[in-house]
This record gives C-alpha cells, sequence and structure tokens, in this order.
C-alpha cells in the first residue's frame, strides 16, 4: 500500500497569504501593484508550454495572473492552502476548466517528486510561492533539477525583499546569469542597502531571466524573478 501523500491544510492567516494578504490585495491591487502585475502578465503571455494541462502551485486568488490566462489550457489544477483565496479564483470568469488538488508539493523533501508522478502530463507554474516557502531540503534548485528537470515549468518569485525604496524601476531583462549585487546594483544605485535573501536566484531555469519591482507595500519592495525550464 502507497503512503498517503501530504497534504495541504487549509491557512487562514499565513504571513504571505490568508486574510491579511487578501485585504492587502483590494487595497493596492489597482494601484501600487499595477506595474508589477503589468510584467507578471507580459512573462505568462510569452510562455507557451507545450501542455494541455496546468497545476498552479500556490496560485492564491490569480491575482497576478491576466484575464483569459487560465483558458489557455484544457485543464488547470491549483494547489491553494487559503480557502479564501480558493472561493475568489474559482470564480474568475476564465476559471471554467478549473479544479483544486490536495497535494502539499512543498513541505517534504519528495513533494517535487510527487507532484511530478501525480500530473505526469502536466506543466507547472510556481505563482509567487517558492521565495516564500523555505525548501524543506538542500534548496529549491537542487530539488527541481532532481526532480523537474525534463518537465515543463515556469516560475516567478522573490528574490530579495527590503524597505529601501529603490532608485531605479525599470525591469531587467538578462539572457545570461548575473550575481546577486548586479541584480541589486540595477535598481539601487546608491550605497549599501540591507536584503533579505530569499535563496531563490535562477532556480536553475534558463534563460532569458526578468526582474521586476513589486512595492507589496508603500514601506517594502521585493525584487521578483522569472524564470522557465522548457522540456
Amino acid at each position: 500500500m502507497h503512503a498517503p501523500f501530504p497534504t495541504l491544510r487549509d491557512h487562514l492567516f499565513a504571513p504571505s497569504g490568508g486574510l491579511t494578504y487578501q485585504l492587502r490585495a483590494l487595497r493596492y491591487r489597482h494601484s501600487l501593484w499595477i506595474g508589477f502585475h503589468a510584467a507578471a502578465a507580459g512573462w505568462l503571455s510569452d510562455w507557451r508550454p507545450d501542455c494541455t494541462t496546468l497545476v498552479i502551485v500556490g496560485p492564491n486568488a490569480g491575482h497576478a495572473l491576466p484575464p483569459g490566462f487560465l483558458e489557455r489550457f484544457g485543464q488547470v489544477i491549483a494547489l491553494e492552502p487559503d480557502p479564501i483565496a480558493r472561493h475568489l479564483l474559482a470564480r474568475r470568469p476564465d476559471a471554467h476548466q478549473l479544479r483544486f488538488d490536495k497535494l502539499d508539493c512543498l513541505s517534504t523533501p519528495d513533494g517535487l517528486a510527487l507532484l511530478a508522478a501525480r500530473f505526469p502530463d502536466a506543466a507547472f507554474l510556481f505563482s509567487n510561492v517558492l521565495g516564500q516557502v523555505a525548501a524543506p531540503a538542500e534548496s529549491w534548485t537542487t530539488l527541481l533539477a532532481r526532480h523537474l528537470q525534463t518537465r515543463h515549468w515556469a516560475s516567478y518569485h522573490d528574490v530579495i525583499s527590503t524597505t529601501r525604496a529603490p532608485d531605479h524601476h525599470a525591469p531587467l531583462q538578462r539572457v545570461s546569469l548575473l550575481s546577486l549585487e548586479t541584480l541589486l546594483m540595477h535598481f539601487w544605485t546608491r550605497g549599501e542597502i540591507a536584503v533579505t535573501d530569499h535563496e531563490t536566484l535562477h532556480l536553475g531555469g534558463r534563460g532569458p531571466y526578468s526582474y521586476a519591482l513589486w512595492p507589496i507595500t508603500p514601506a517594502r519592495w521585493q525584487v521578483v524573478e522569472w524564470v522557465v525550464n522548457q522540456a
């Protein structure tokens, strides 16, 4: 008999989700977050995996997913622990083919292997989650390479967070790898900057590597990276 897979538990008050995040989204999604959501829409528009099934890991309510995105796939499965987010996501006009699954693929070292086995024909979108959830072993780069190297996946994720406003706001795209120091120097050119490193730079994905700022509140900024792995 196979052991049961790890299941998602409902999170109503998680630091990066739940009620607090939904109230923040209600306040900022049509103002402070517009620039980041436009960048994410461009990334997702250009991502065309050769799969009819999409699994979205951590989509929340889909605030960063552009209108019509879910309709590009014949089937969409969401892995989302926030019940409020699930309710809002299911009410999107493009959510006709959406269903939810309980697999918790981020809490155990073999979680991504379980993800690949449970959805053998799907592409995977990690929706600003890997920078919020710490890897259960080694690093997300190592786990992605070990379990999803031969699969279509894409991720946008926090690279760093800081309370210092940037000096420059223009998005950045690079074909080759760049160091964290070089990345920070694109947005902050004056003096030193204190950051929280989310340990997600590059994630083993292939270029081009794209970066955009997300002012999650007026007092907290995040640099978000977009990477893709083609099977």
